[in-house]
This record gives structure tokens, sequence and C-alpha cells, in this order.
């Protein structure tokens, strides 16, 4: 039948029927799963056969239906553009850069994958609230969209799905985050196999640096997607392009060599199917297999000139080979004893895979992976796992299913990056890629949220219309408002819909109402169910979360108890015969079954790459490309403008929560809920461990001086510098005003008095609870050439979210929660100094946010009603010295201060 909507419901309502049946027969079971959620199991079942379904038909078939219209809700803007050819270029040259000349020859070649053929411009979306796009081009009006973009690479195994199968998750991010998301629609393989699509998405992201900071874009990618970010990103670091704020990695494919355990357990949480991807033969998969191509490259060789008498005759031999993909014979002892001495047991010779199973050898001959040739499964760029060092990224927060098949790699792979020196690839990949050590020990470790999701799927934001999802949502929009708010160093305000989510907390299924989810861990430590929530400081750069399907947090496992973790490099990237095992199995059936249409496919497929492979001088595109076959037509699937009612249907479905909270948002109106993300403990966790690495850089400097006889003045206490603020004179000089062309060092020499503006010096509170932080006052801390008083910041504790709903999360000062009723202008007097009372005056913020203001300059015995006088701006001189008064410095007019209503409407 072919794939289409009245086939597909066909196929796929027993299932339905079946799972239906089956969950309140079993309910009892599922209680501490996620199945128990009638919406999430049955979702499960249909992605499930829905892939085993496609799998009977040609991928061209595939691709077709994953790119068919699904038209977006009238609440969201949807606004295509088209990516410049100059950011193409930009993006091809980086690549190349950092392929190298190794690299470029095992491509193929440089220009291949440059061309576009029938794919024409490079498109991409703009999706946001129509809400926020209204308000954004409104005159005048500054909206918070304008500094928060996600950049979004969709996932699909590189080789299906598209904007349209994906846009009602990006609608949602970008509902969440108040912001713009931006997705390209970039090419698929086999037809436009590795590098195509990598060029595509960093030529988006060279599109955005034209009008954005790279402060105010985020990257985000699930599943392929995830993987291709962090390759970007990488390719960012080394060619020493702007970095993004952060990125978000949801169950990302970063080894396609499947050498993790998790890839051949037992998964029945999962919908992939466990012996990968299977489809009936067509003139796009597969292409000929390697002994095929040897051939034909030799003829062309000695026939260019008649390209038709390059295609070498077969013999019945040669036609079972090809039948079946692969061959096997028994294992000799060399090499049996070469395998064990390197440690190493799959080989990849001229495209070839060599396997040893069970005593035999096994060579698999045809392209095991839509993306790129066999040749390549194991370069950095491809499989992520295999880099050098994933250490100089921006901070990442990698989410994954606890049930799904790809777990394993995912661990790895966040603990590599936040600690690369550990878990470096095997001496053979070092060898090749970073011959020196040099990239293995350059960079320090990348800032990493790890959440490991109970039981959960492969990229299970893909059901959001569950309740699992909905919590995974929060958390990337938790952590994305926090990675911008970091980078621009400010607050982000982002939407709560705790409060419009009365169905997130309930289940479809009564026993479940009643289930209290006991879990191992009896008591959690946290809930990630509410946007906004404060990330923990980090630990050894991670911050290692396990995560219920009710948003329940508990610790992960230590390092030390992951089994995965404990892999030694030398097996990272060996081929799981278990895993082989499976493949050859469902190869066998597949191939047994359309073994004429295989065998007429590739034969075909030689004829067209004897002419195609000759049309890029100098360059040998990969098989499956259309690059090598440019001249045959019909080769890429029909576009097609008809409307895909089972994709709009699940859109719709997936819709409706956020169409639920848009109408009670525009019912609100100013008044809907909002909550603040700035730095919190995360942030200041990150900025102290900078501050200590550059307190043993200036060490080192000082020791080095002492030796070397150089003088070196020292500015590591207060009174070493006539202002008397410490090390941070010289740190906010070379933040704010240092151009960096300066011949000396900033740690060297004492900055000038006049090179400061006026700083009012606030005394510190006496009142009578010292353990609490004055809200009203607490922008002070975070204002360029703020100081805070060390004594009180040891004291003050974590400050929930406030009485007026605002979960906001803070850097370094937190307290109770608050009494909005002080007034630095009506009355608490007090309030004018750097307060520990649990106050959220909003009235004092202008004093916070003024320039120059320097709290925490007396010592407890001291009045906090002495009045101080400010340090001497440019051109006065310095107190004590010849100088007897200073004038106070000017206050801000009475409009600057607000009471706290005022604040608030």
């Amino acid at each position: 039948m072919p794939l289409n909507t009245f086939a597909l419901s066909l196929a796929l309502t027993p299932a339905v029927l079946q799972t239906l049946i089956s969950h309140y027969l079993h309910r009892k079971s599922l209680h501490h799963k996620p199945n128990v959620h009638i919406s999430y199991d049955e979702s499960i079942r249909i992605l499930r056969e829905f892939l085993i379904y496609a799998s009977k038909h040609t991928l061209e078939d595939l691709q077709t239906f994953s790119c068919q219209r699904v038209p977006a809700p009238h609440w969201v803007k949807v606004e295509t553009v088209t990516v410049p050819e100059d950011c193409l270029r930009g993006a091809a040259d980086a690549i190349n850069q950092q392929l190298g000349p190794k690299g470029i020859a095992r491509v193929g070649g440089k220009e291949w994958w440059q061309w576009r053929g029938p794919a024409e411009d490079l498109k991409a979306e703009w999706i946001e609230m129509k809400d926020d796009y209204n308000e954004r081009k409104r005159p005048g009006h500054d909206h918070p969209g304008q500094k928060r973009i996600m950049l979004y690479i969709h996932g699909g195994a590189y080789f299906f799905g598209s904007l349209d199968t994906h846009r009602y998750q990006m609608q949602r991010h970008a509902r969440k985050l108040k912001g713009r998301v931006f997705a390209p629609k970039y090419r698929l393989a086999p037809q436009f196999p590795f590098p195509c699509g990598m060029q595509d998405s960093l030529a988006a992201y060279l599109f955005l640096l034209k009008e954005y900071s790279p402060k105010e874009i985020i990257f985000a990618g699930d599943s392929a997607g995830g993987g291709l970010v962090l390759s970007l990103l990488v390719i960012l670091r080394d060619q020493g392009l702007p970095l993004p704020a952060g990125a978000i990695l949801i169950s990302p494919w970063v080894d396609l060599t499947h050498s993790f355990p998790s890839i051949v357990k037992d998964n029945p949480g999962d919908y992939i199917p466990p012996y990968g991807f299977f489809h009936k033969p067509s003139a796009a998969w597969p292409p000929p297999n390697a002994d095929e191509l040897a051939s034909l490259k030799k003829a062309l060789k000695n026939h260019p000139a008649n390209p038709s008498d390059a295609v070498p005759d077969k013999s019945i031999r040669d036609d079972e080979t090809a039948e079946r993909g692969y061959s096997m014979h028994k294992s000799s002892s060399s090499e049996a004893d070469h395998a064990t001495s390197r440690r190493q047991s799959t080989e990849i010779h001229h495209g070839k895979l060599i396997v040893p199973i069970d005593g035999e050898t096994l060579e698999i001959k045809d392209q095991i992976q839509m993306y790129t040739t066999n040749d390549l499964v194991t370069h950095p760029l491809v499989s992520p796992i295999f880099q050098p060092s994933l250490g100089g990224l921006p901070p990442l927060l990698i989410q994954s299913g606890g049930g799904e098949m790809l777990r394993d790699e995912q661990l790895y792979v966040a603990h590599k990056a936040a600690n690369p020196t550990a878990y470096p690839p095997g001496d053979p990949f070092l060898d090749e890629h970073d011959p020196n050590r040099e990239t293995l020990n350059k960079y320090p470790g990348t800032y990493v949220q790890l959440q490991v999701w109970d039981d959960l799927c492969h990229v299970a934001p893909t059901l959001s219309f569950t309740h699992p999802a909905k919590y995974m949502y929060r958390a990337i929009a938790q952590f994305g408002a926090w990675a911008l708010a970091c980078a621009q160093d400010t607050e982000v305000e982002i939407v709560d819909d705790h409060g419009v989510s009365s169905d997130t907390d309930s289940s479809d299924d009564p026993a479940a109402k009643r289930d209290t989810d006991n879990s191992q861990h009896s008591t959690p430590l946290d809930s990630i169910g509410k946007a906004g929530d404060p990330l923990p400081a980090f630990k050894d750069r991670m911050i290692r979360q396990r995560v219920d399907k009710k948003g329940n947090i508990y610790p992960l496992d230590p390092p030390s108890a992951c089994p995965v973790l404990q892999i030694p490099p030398s097996q990272v990237g060996v081929f799981n015969p278990a895993l082989v095992r499976k493949w050859l199995a469902a190869k066998t059936e597949w191939d047994t079954r359309y073994a004429k249409e295989k065998l007429r496919v590739q034969r075909q497929r030689m004829k067209e790459l004897a002419y195609g492979l000759q049309n890029f001088p100098g360059e040998l595109p990969p098989p499956s490309s259309l690059a090598a076959r440019r001249t045959v037509p019909r080769v890429l699937p029909s576009k097609t403008g008809r409307k895909s009612y089972p994709m709009t249907m699940w859109s719709r479905m997936a819709s409706k929560h956020d169409e639920r909270t848009v109408v009670k948002e525009q019912l609100k109106g100013d008044r809907s809920a909002r909550t603040s993300v700035d730095a919190g403990q995360a942030g200041a966790s990150m900025k102290a461990e900078a501050a200590q690495q550059t307190g043993e850089n200036a060490a080192a400097t000082q020791r080095a001086a002492a030796v070397t006889g150089a003088a070196v003045q020292d500015f590591s206490s207060p009174g070493a510098q006539p202002n008397g603020v410490g090390t941070s004179g010289p740190k906010r000089m070379s933040e704010d005003g240092d151009d960096g062309n300066s011949s000396t060092n900033a740690h060297t020499q004492a900055p000038s008095l006049e090179s400061f503006t006026p700083l009012l010096v606030l005394p510190g509170y006496e009142g009578k609870n010292l353990e609490e932080e004055n809200a009203s006052t607490r922008a002070l801390f975070h204002e360029a050439g703020a100081m805070a008083d060390p004594s009180w910041a040891a004291r003050l504790r974590h400050r929930p979210s406030s009485n007026a709903g605002s979960g906001t999360i803070r850097s370094a000062l937190t307290t109770e929660p608050p009494d909005d009723t002080a007034s630095t202008i009506g009355g608490d007097e007090k309030s004018l100094g750097v307060t520990t009372n649990g106050v959220d005056a909003a009235s004092t913020r202008a004093v916070l946010n003024a320039r120059g203001v320097l709290g925490g300059a007396l010592s407890d015995n001291e009045s906090a009603y002495r009045s101080f006088e400010a340090l001497p701006s440019e051109g006065q001189v310095t107190p004590g010295v010849g100088n007897e008064s200073t004038p106070r410095p000017e206050m801000p007019e009475r409009e600057y201060f607000k009471t706290a209503d005022e604040y608030v409407h």
C-alpha cells in the first residue's frame, strides 16, 4: 500500500485499539512509568508502528510524506526568508578550514557538497507568537524577543523530517522563551550527505550574526540535529568564530558507530527500531557497495573518454555479494592477534567495515549510514564523540531519555564535554586528528547541565501533548533564559504558565492520580515543574540530575557508579557484535524480500555514477549523493504543496496546550504570569571558578616576578590600591575600558583614580534580620562597578519566589519571601543602604542601577546612618591629600524613584 493518509490510517488503527485495551488491563504495572498516561502510551506505539510501516516503502516516499505542508496555527507568525550566498560561502570556507587537506580528501573534495542542485536557495523560517510579533513591530517599542533568538536544527536521522513536522515543537520554544526561533531547511541525506547539512546550518548562524549579537542567540537541536549542533560549536570554537550564549541538545545522536551498550539492551520504552532503518530499494538508496565502487573507479581510469565501457560485468558470485551486501570468512590467527593487540575490533578499509564475530571476520560492503560513507562514520564532525576535546564550548543542556537506545552515548558525551582530558578518544583517533594532543589539553571543560529523564523515549518533546514532555519544555525554557541572562549580564523574563497548566500534574488514569510515585529516593530534591526555577551551582562543571515523570529531581549516580563512564577509550567506536547480529538478521530479511529490486537499482546506479563522477574534476563525491549523478532526472523527492492530514492532526493535538495558554494570556493582558531569570547560583559558581583561575594566574605572575626580580605590585588586598576596591578595580577596567592594546598588564599596573566615575559607598543595614537580603537593593551586586561585602554574602541564603509570583533566580544573594511595603522615599530610611532585610522595594532600584554605586565598604561597628562622601571623579583631588572635603555625588531626579506599586504596574 502507498504511504498516504488512508493507507496509514488502516495500518495504525489496529495498533491504537490494541494499545488502548492493553493499557487499561495492565495500568497498575505502569504506575512508575510515563506510560501511565494513555496519551504517552498511544503515542509511542503510533511512532513505532509508523517507522515499521515506512520501512516497507522507499526512502523517497518517507521524505515526501514528511515534507508535506502542515498549516501553522493562526496565533503563530511564520516568515520564510532566504539565506544569502555570501553566508553559504563563508560557511563552506570555515568547514574546509576545519577539515584540513586530509579531511577534504576523505570527504571527496571541497566543491561537490556546495552544489545545491534542485534544492535551489537555502530557505529558513522565523517562528514566533503572533502577539509577540505585533508587539515587536510596534513603533518605539523594544520587545525582548529581539534579544532572544533560538537557532533550531531539526532531527530525523539526517534523512527525513522537515520544518513542517517540527514546527509545533519550535512554536512552543518560542512561546515559553518569549523569543523567536530561526530554523533552516537544510539539505537531507542520502542525496546530500555530510557535510551538506552542516554547511546549511552554519550558514544560517552566520546569517543571524549579521543582525544579532552572539550573546542573543542560543542553539538547539534534537536527535541528529543535536549532534549537528555539537559539531557546529566545535567548528566555531576552532575557527575563532563567535560562540552563542548556550546550546540545548535534546537526545543528541553523537556516535554513528553505535558502540555503547544501551543500543543493544531491551528498550521497550523507545520507538527506534532495534536494528536500525531499512527501506525498500530505490533510486536514492542503497548505493553500490564497496567492491562495485572500487571496480568502477579503476575502470574509469582506464576508460575516461567512454564511461559506458567503465561499467564492469558481473558474475553470479558478484551478484550474490551485492545482494547480501557483506561477506564472511574464517579469521586467521594473525588477524585475531592483530585485533587483540590493538584492542580495536573494528577496522575500516576502503569503505568496508571489518568486524570479527565468533571467530569469523565479517566484511560489510554496503553503506550502513545514510548520512555518510563507511569511511567517515568515525570522523569527529560526523560523530562528535570522537572529538579530541569538547571543552571550551558555551554552556550545554543535554536532555536524555532514560528508556531510549542512545542514552549511554549521551551520558558519555556530557561528561566528556565537562572533563575533556578524562574521556579522550582512542589513540588511533588522536593520532589522526590531534597527534600532538594540543587540542585535548587546550580547552577548559564546558559547563553542562545533564538531565536523564526516567524511562522516557528518544526526543520525548516530540510528544508535546504528554505530561512528561511539558516538564521538559519548562526545563529547556529555564536553561535557555539562564544562558541568555548570563551572556547578556541581565535578567530575562519568560512565560510562567504553571498556573494555566491545570492538567499538568493530573493523570489520564484515575489510578495514577492515587499514585504517590514512590521512587528509590524517597524525597525529591527539587522540582523543575515550574519555568524559571533556579539552576543549582555547578559542581565539577556539571549539574547532574535524574528527573521523574512528574518533574521531581533526584541525584544522578556518581560517575564512578556509571558503567558506561568506565569504558576504556579504545572501545569507543568499536561496532557492537550483538548489534551487528541484529542488523544482519534484519538486512538478510530485507535483501531477500527485495533482492531483484536491489540488484536492478544498483546496476542502474553504476551507469549513472560512470557519468556523474566526472562532473567534478579531481573530486570523488559519495555514491549516494546527487552530485555524483547530477545529470540524472527525477532523483529528488517530488515537491508537493499537498497538505499532510495526519501531521496536521498530530500538530493540532500537540498545540492545544499552547493555544489554551495564549488565550488565557490574552485575557490577562499585562497581568499574565511572568518570571525573571538571571545568572543565579549556577552563574555565581561559574564566576567564582573564573575568579579563582584569575587568582591562580596572578599568583603565578607574582612567583615569576619573584624569580626574575621584576617589580610587580600586589593588589591582592584592599589596602594595596588607593581606592580600596581590591582586585576588582583592574578587572572592571579590563572589562569596561581596556581596549586590549596596552603594553602594561592589568595585573601589574594600578588603576588611576581619575578613571573611575563617582562611587557612592552605602553602609550595611543594621536591621533585625541580618541573614536576609533586601531585594530592593539586590541589583547593586549585578551593576558594573558595584561590590558587596563578602561578610554579607556569606550569611545570605537562597530567595524563593516572591509573594508577587516572581520566581527570580538570584545570583549569590537570596532571601525569604519579601514584604513589598518598604519605600526609600516613603519612609524606609534604612533601605538606602545595602540592606539585608527581605524587602523587594522596587522604589530603590534607580539607586541600585545608577552608575558607580558601591556598597559594603564599612566595618561592622560603623553606623548605618553615617553619611559617606563620594570618591573623586576625574579632575578631583584624592580625599586626604590636600583636600578636606569632597562634594556628594548628584542623586537622580525624583522621577527615577517609584513605589513598589508603581514598579509593578
